[in-house]
């Protein structure tokens, strides 16, 4: 398998869970779990982006470096496209294939990741991503124009039992797997050439609150007993 560079996104701030990237998840803070498992699924190089100071102050393990984000992309409103653009700017990662692992997803596996880079390998897509089945029901839904009632994909389905809609996937933000290049240019991870490998909803826990963690971290104890 190529090598690839993980990337961990860490800021400091959480209004659901302050401090949640800092704080010990069975013993070991969200952050370094994260870039941790980077390094054990195969990764050449872990870069946590991140405005943390006792992390950029910190003495790290070979492959593991803390690199400085702007105060401007550490906010709560700061999306994810230009916290990595900011990142891959670095011209030492000409060509890389990067895997961007959120410390928020902290039940993925080794094999999850893995699973994505083989997909990716392929070559059909210029994104995989990881994700779980959710309630298809969500395709009776629709948006509001105006005083048009607009159905997500296709009216028949707003009208017919949730047992006969098609199955859905949700992503989970637990893996993404890009190449350096192609995200800048294309600016963003919009595509029409996504790739998906299913993690079960039992894994797929995004820790956004302070119940978020406490279920995720009782739940992985018990996984791991």
């Amino acid at each position: 398998m190529k090598e690839f560079v993980a990337v961990v996104p860490a800021r400091a701030g959480s209004k659901g869970a302050p401090g949640k990237n800092m704080r010990d998840f069975a013993g070991i803070p969200l952050w370094r779990r994260a870039a941790e498992q980077g390094l054990s699924a195969g990764a050449g190089r872990v870069l946590v982006t991140t405005d943390i100071e006792a992390v950029l102050s910190a003495h790290h393990p070979d492959g593991i470096e803390a690199v400085a984000r702007p105060a401007k992309l550490a906010s709560d409103s700061a999306p994810m496209a230009p916290v990595l653009l900011d990142l891959l700017a670095d011209p030492t990662l000409e060509g890389a294939t990067i895997v961007l692992l959120q410390p928020t997803s902290p039940l993925r596996t080794d094999h999850d990741i893995r699973s994505c880079l083989e997909l990716y390998a392929g070559g059909e897509f210029e994104l995989v991503l990881s994700a779980t089945e959710t309630d298809r029901g969500i395709l009776k839904y629709g948006t509001r124009e105006g005083s048009r009632f607009a159905p997500l994909q296709s009216a028949e389905h707003c009208f017919s039992n949730r047992q006969a809609l098609p199955a859905v996937w949700r992503p989970n933000g637990a893996v993404y797997v890009f190449e350096r290049n192609w995200f800048l240019q294309n600016e963003g991870f919009v595509s029409d050439r996504i790739g998906m490998v299913e993690m079960p909803p039992e894994r797929s826990y995004d820790i956004d609150t302070k119940a978020d963690f406490d279920r995720t971290e009782s739940y992985f104890k018990t996984r791991s007993a």
